[in-house]
């Protein structure tokens, strides 16, 4: 399902579970978290995150190790990383940066606002090289929202379909946006607001659904 997908690698378990919840306050943000480089380097080929925050000082290959192995891996290479670290001195930011890093998070940081400095750094990488990635993902979530329209013509009301269709709506009524996509994500919304409401009939929806549809066919 497309989201602005987060890659977050931290030996705490601690920190890992107050930065997913954190980056959950944002509904675009779909994180997943790593304990070790070695792990993220095979979940960042897998999964083709759109960014990685990782912690600087982890045990057998710490966050600059793991950034350079990511840069030797093609299918990881140009995906942004952000360090987290708790040596917050101006210095050692330009040295992280001058590793290949999009840039720093200092730590402690705010939970709250943990999601939106995320947005911010995902900008600084450049949004536009980052909309290939979405493309390709959102063609599969075009393809799975059309198998929901054919099952709807078999069973309107079906509880299982609906939540499927929600849960896309949902998904892509943020991640487009943030990409650059504001129509996909004002028709996804729409779609989702919809489905919210439960008492909107079933030929609007399909009218909706359509919408969106038609819309992601024409990027």
């Amino acid at each position: 399902m497309t989201g602005v997908r987060i890659l977050h690698v931290d030996d705490e378990p601690d920190i890992r579970e107050v930065v997913e919840l954190s980056l959950e306050l944002n509904p675009a943000f779909t994180v997943k978290s790593c304990a070790s480089g070695s792990d993220a380097l095979a979940v960042a080929a897998d999964w083709s995150p759109d960014l990685i925050l990782c912690d600087v000082m982890m045990p057998v290959m710490d966050g600059p190790a793991t950034l350079a192995r990511l840069r030797q891996q093609p299918e990881t290479a140009k995906i942004p990383v952000v360090f987290m670290t708790a040596r917050a001195q101006p210095h050692e930011f330009e040295q992280f940066k001058a590793l290949g890093a999009t840039g720093v998070i200092a730590k402690p940081f705010d939970p709250l606002s943990l999601a939106l400095s995320v947005r911010d750094h995902l900008y600084s990488a450049g949004l536009a090289s980052l909309r290939e990635n979405f493309l390709k993902r959102l063609r599969g979530d075009a393809e799975a929202l059309v198998r929901c329209r054919a099952a709807l013509e078999d069973d309107p009301a079906s509880p299982i379909v609906l939540q499927q269709i929600r849960a896309f709506a949902h998904a892509l009524s943020g991640a487009a946006g943030i990409f650059g996509f504001p129509q996909i994500s004002h028709d996804a919304a729409a779609l989702e607001n919809m489905l919210v409401e439960r008492t909107v009939p079933p030929e609007a929806i399909d009218r909706a659904l359509d919408g969106l549809l038609a819309t992601v066919e024409r990027e």
